[in-house]
């Protein structure tokens, strides 16, 4: 009995996940968002150009 829970509840996941993702709007647009990729991780950061290079 456990046996069948357990692969009824992994694959009720791995359905809702496919479910969710395939509602998603930005599936049906072409091409990439003109908008650049929001990354709240990297807000604190300075910019790439500014960084000194290091040598080894």
């Amino acid at each position: 009995m456990i046996d069948y829970f357990a692969i009824a509840l992994t694959h009720g996941l791995i359905l809702l996940a496919c479910w969710r993702l395939l509602s998603r709007e930005d599936l049906d647009v072409e091409g990439g968002s003109s908008a650049a990729a929001k990354k709240p991780w990297l807000k604190d950061r300075a910019p790439a150009d500014s960084e000194p290079e290091r040598n080894a």
